[in-house]
């Protein structure tokens, strides 16, 4: 009897205490499901297709969670217009709030993305402006450029509930503002000037400042996390590994073209020029014509070498598709017009071309310099010589019989083939032309097992 109270009384304790923990889970998952959600994530580099990918997966993913409100937290100098472009439309399509909390520059580019945000926090010492157009040397752009860009400010400042005159003059003020800035003047706001003009919400610490600032004091953070694609496009846009994917498509279309068939180093050189282009296509710097101008550069290479008699035309113009194709698919160019783009990123893309082609030489040399000395060459080379007290003789021909006749190709001779004199028919070789079957020759000189010929 005792023993059967007793197990009631823990049995009832058990249910008690389950009771108790399910109410307090279910509770607590309560209060974290009350909280708002809060998705945050940075632009801390230079507005760049890059950027935009970044901004997009972003707002996808808070989308998807139901995100209350959006948190960026921005310090950049600017960057592509046709990126920002891309980024404020997006932002302003935005389903929910999206604060932005400047923590030292919102200059160029990064200002029209700020003024496309619903609140703007800035910290003590940040500014936000300086949006004209200019070059990647730093150039001012025609006028007809910053009046493009006036036009996007005045657009996105009435979007979001801001003065447009005053988002114009960040681009160069086209009239006087009386008390901010005079015509012909470009406009830069600190924090505390663009809080007085409306420009700005508030000023703050640091995030959690500012999201307090909008109200935001118990809520629950989640940071945006770069997806692997995101990660691979940082490394594969590398500068030093877009040199290296140059010098094996370079490594493996010599090799493949020192050996019969198709085989390893044509696969190699394909592998490369993917890893080269793809993610230049991706950021939308290699464009379709561009890829193909390389793919129609190697035709021609290939015709020249395997088809056309002689290097001309057909092998000059492919060199030429091939290197100005390479070029330009890293730089921004509409076309062959760089005004966006300057000379600097020209002269960077020039460099890790010609590096590239340094390097794919360096490589050849040492390559065949240690290969031939090596013990594997040894092994698959006949390195044995034909000796005379071995018994064996040479087949040399009679100098005096053959020099000054002149015969005709049997074979094209590129620069070897096969001559017939005096219907003989011998083997021969031009003195660097290239001749077709039919043409008429002369012999030049003989040397021991073969001749050599000019076209007559």
């Amino acid at each position: 009897m005792h023993k059967f109270i007793i197990n009631k009384g823990l049995f009832t304790l058990f249910v008690v205490i389950s009771l108790f923990w399910t109410f307090s889970r279910v509770s607590g998952q309560s209060d974290d499901a009350a909280k708002p959600l809060v998705y945050h994530f940075d632009i801390r580099e230079d507005i760049m297709p890059s950027a935009f990918r970044t901004v997009q997966s972003a707002l996808d993913e808070a989308h998807a969670l139901n995100a209350d409100v959006v948190a960026i937290t921005m310090d950049t100098y600017g960057g592509m217009l046709d990126a920002a472009d891309s980024i404020r439309t997006r932002l302003l399509a935005a389903k929910m709030p999206v604060i932005v909390y400047i923590t030292n520059n919102a200059a160029s580019a990064g200002a029209l993305i700020a003024i496309a945000c619903d609140s703007i926090y800035m910290s003590s010492f940040a500014k936000i402006g300086a949006a004209s157009v200019v070059d990647q040397s730093g150039n001012l752009m025609p006028d007809k450029y910053q009046s493009f860009m006036r036009g996007i400010m005045r657009a996105t400042a009435e979007s979001s509930g801001r003065d447009p005159d005053i988002a114009a003059a960040m681009v160069g003020a086209d009239k006087t503002i009386p008390g901010i800035i005079d015509s012909g003047r470009v406009l830069t706001f600190t924090t505390s000037e663009a809080i007085a003009n409306n420009f700005c919400e508030g000023m703050a610490a640091d995030l959690e400042g500012a999201l307090a600032l909008a109200g935001y004091t118990d809520y629950t953070l989640v940071e945006y996390v770069p997806s692997g694609m995101d990660k691979a496009m940082g490394v594969l846009l590398n500068p030093v590994l877009r040199g290296l994917c140059l010098t094996f498509i370079f490594l493996g279309l010599y090799f493949e073209l020192q050996t019969p068939g198709i085989g390893l180093p044509l696969g190699i050189a394909i592998t490369a020029a993917l890893l080269y282009f793809a993610p230049l296509y991706i950021e939308g710097l290699a464009t379709n014509w561009e890829v193909l101008l390389f793919v129609v550069g190697l035709i021609l290479i290939g015709l020249e070498v395997f088809v056309i008699p002689g290097f001309g035309v057909a092998g000059v113009t492919g060199i030429a598709a091939v290197f100005i194709s390479l070029i330009l698919s890293m730089v921004a160019n509409d076309g062959f017009n760089f005004e966006f783009t300057g000379t600097d990123m020209v002269v960077q893309a020039f460099g890790i071309v010609m590096g590239s082609i340094a390097l794919t030489l360096i490589v050849i040399v040492a390559f065949f310099g240690r290969f031939l000395s090596s013990p594997l060459f040894k092994r698959v080379a006949l390195l044995t010589s034909e000796q005379t007290t071995e018994g064996y003789t040479s087949n040399a021909l009679d100098h005096a019989v053959l020099k000054g006749k002149q015969g005709k190709a049997v074979t094209d001779l590129r620069p070897a083939g096969k001559v017939e004199v005096e219907t003989e028919w011998y083997d021969a070789q031009t003195d660097g032309e290239y001749l077709l079957k039919g043409d008429e020759v002369v012999v030049l000189e003989v040397k021991n097992s073969y001749i050599v010929v000019r076209k007559v």
